[in-house]
């Protein structure tokens, strides 16, 4: 990890995420591709023109994430909103990349100049993956009390983006300390809320500066929020990392699609992430030099009649008009009553030395 006074920034292939860097977005297939490696590869063809920086996977089959049961623990609780009553052996087997699919995509990535990775979800897919040559890995939220895939992943020496939705501030501090502990102290955590949707409401952006303070690490958001305003809003909070899913169209279904951006909506989050990351600039108080124009429009004192010597000033031949030149409008009480010392014409900047 670099620490630039203060601020740190983790090196992600040929980029550095931190804050005084523009957001790190990442765009996440997931099971958006639908079973279809060529909708996959035309995923990544449409991240790569929104100006995204990333794609990420998820690295998993069914039978190395859950097992093949069907008793009321393994179903999703039936009241969730996209998969309610499913059983997880089915969801995960409809939802995962095959593993074949990997090299493919990478490459395809890699074409396009884009970061790839993924979540690997056990040993064998941190093989496959370091097989690849993933440049960073990526700990999903339900995964962040796993620590023996924590410290595998953490002793690659690749950075590891952490994941914290539905995790409490120990597990937190936990899974920190476990990936510190193996010598990698490039770690980026994510706030998240694992819903799905995720509701703004719930996001609790005002976590992002806390979690980067306490764990002195480099911070982001994970989101699953409709839209982009939360995610954009992220970044003025600190956030230097964006992931959120995509998919080609959400009227294609998929598992995931619901809460996925579309591809020019995920051109608007690369685009307005980084028009808000510049809108941090610095703590100023005072005019900037794209404001010079405007404090020479400022009202101030000018003679807006022509007077001559030994007139007296009044409201009806000076006043506060634009633009700046003249007197501060401030003076217009003190003025008020002198006489000019000279012949002025209309349009001239009352100075000290007219009156």
């Amino acid at each position: 990890m670099t620490v630039t006074g203060a601020r740190r920034s983790v090196r992600v292939g040929d980029h550095q995420v931190g804050e005084d860097h523009r957001p790190f977005v990442v765009a996440e297939m997931s099971g958006n591709h639908n079973g279809d490696l060529g909708r996959a590869l035309a995923i990544v063809d449409a991240i790569a023109e929104s100006g995204a920086q990333a794609v990420k996977l998820q690295t998993y089959t069914a039978d190395t994430i859950t097992i093949d049961a069907d008793g009321p623990a393994f179903r999703v609780s039936s009241g969730h909103e996209l998969w309610g009553g499913k059983n997880l052996h089915q969801l995960y087997t409809e939802a995962h990349t095959p593993w074949e699919w990997h090299a493919p995509i990478f490459e395809r990535a890699h074409q396009h100049g884009l970061v790839a990775f993924s979540s690997p979800f056990d040993d064998t897919a941190v093989d496959l993956l370091e097989d690849l040559g993933a440049p960073v890995y990526k700990i999903a939220s339900l995964e962040i009390g796993d620590l023996a895939l924590l410290r595998r992943v953490a002793r690659t020496g690749k950075p590891v983006i952490l994941s914290t939705g539905a995790a409490t501030v120990t597990d937190v501090d936990t899974a920190v300390r476990t990936i510190r502990a193996e010598g990698n102290d490039d770690v980026v955590v994510l706030a998240c809320t694992s819903s799905y949707p995720a509701s703004p409401a719930e996001s609790n952006l005002r976590s992002i500066p806390v979690l980067r303070d306490t764990f002195d690490v480099v911070v982001g958001l994970s989101d699953h929020t409709m839209g982009i305003g939360v995610a954009v809003a992220a970044v003025a909070m600190g956030a230097t990392l964006i992931e959120k899913h995509v998919t080609l169209a959400r009227a294609d279904g998929g598992v995931d699609s619901d809460f996925s951006l579309e591809p020019a909506e995920l051109a608007a989050l690369a685009a307005e992430t980084e028009r808000g990351w510049q809108a941090l600039g610095t703590v100023r108080l005072e005019p900037t030099p794209g404001e010079s124009e405007s404090r020479r429009l400022r009202r101030s004192l000018y003679v807006v009649q022509d007077v001559r010597a030994g007139d007296a000033v009044t409201p009806e031949n000076v006043r506060s008009i634009r633009p700046a030149g003249g007197l501060e409008p401030a003076y217009l009480p003190v003025v008020l009553g002198r006489t000019f010392r000279t012949d002025a014409a209309r349009g001239t900047a009352l100075t000290w030395d007219l009156v």
